[in-house]
């Protein structure tokens, strides 16, 4: 078994939301968290943080900035755990009054979560291939989170959904590539979270997709999804496979 104390974690989007979240976990847990974020407080959650977290102030598309985070954990003995939480939503319809999507919208999205995702993930196995390790130890586990979108976008969602489900899709052939260097791949994918996303919406709106939860009724906390990632990294038989957190829901098509 994997255990948090004494490993280093890349945490993407580590600045806020779920990534935060993940990054106080580990940092309680005696892990050394080092997070990768666009936004420039990274380096004051880090600081924050202390025991040796560090933050860097980069982008997931960027092979140089995703590379830099690395080395940091590489200059402290090695990557042991990555968690993708980095991510952007938006979009709106693919067909709208004035005309169809622009398609850079699109493709920006699907830049930034799905090819973000991977530029994180092949970097990440990269530097977990070169660990010294036991037959009988794990050299690495790469988290990625998706979204109950993947499964059940709505309308205004598809290229949001579009990208969560190429996360999902990568999962499992990226696992059984990885596997061989005892390097596992699991996706998370969250259903109603509390994040800085959800946090421009009215209480009004708000109330009303707390409600849309089967059980419990409510919207999920960031501490519940790093909660599961603590889980994932503990649990070596936890492979190739994408975990719904959600209560139960099943998102309606509007």
């Amino acid at each position: 078994m994997m255990e948090i104390a004494g490993r280093t974690f890349v945490i993407t989007g580590g600045a806020s939301g779920l990534g935060r979240a993940t990054a106080e976990l580990i940092s309680e847990a005696g892990g050394r968290p080092l997070l990768l974020d666009l936004d420039d407080q990274v380096e004051a959650v880090a600081a924050e943080l202390g025991g040796g977290a560090r933050g860097v102030c980069g982008d997931v598309t960027s092979e140089k900035d995703v590379s830099s985070v690395i080395a940091l954990a590489l200059d402290g003995g090695g990557l042991d755990v990555v968690v993708n939480c980095a991510g952007i939503g938006g979009g709106g319809r693919a067909l709208r009054r004035d005309g169809p999507m622009p398609l850079e919208v699109f493709a920006r999205i699907i830049t930034v979560n799905l090819i973000g995702t991977f530029n994180v993930n092949r970097l990440a196995a990269a530097a977990m291939r070169e660990k010294d390790a036991s037959p009988e130890e794990e050299r690495g586990v790469i988290i990625n989170t998706a979204s109950i979108a993947a499964y059940e976008g709505q309308i205004g969602q598809v290229s949001y959904a579009s990208s969560k489900g190429g996360i999902v899709s990568m999962t499992l052939p990226l696992a059984r590539e990885l596997a061989g260097l005892r390097i596992r791949v699991v996706t998370i994918a969250p259903g109603i979270f509390d994040t800085p996303l959800l946090g421009r919406l009215t209480d009004e709106v708000r109330h009303g997709l707390a409600q849309s939860v089967p059980h419990p009724r409510r919207i999920g906390a960031p501490p519940e999804y790093a909660a599961l990632v603590r889980h994932v990294v503990e649990n070596e038989m936890l492979n190739g496979e994408t975990i719904r957190l959600d209560g139960a829901l099943r998102m309606a098509p509007r």
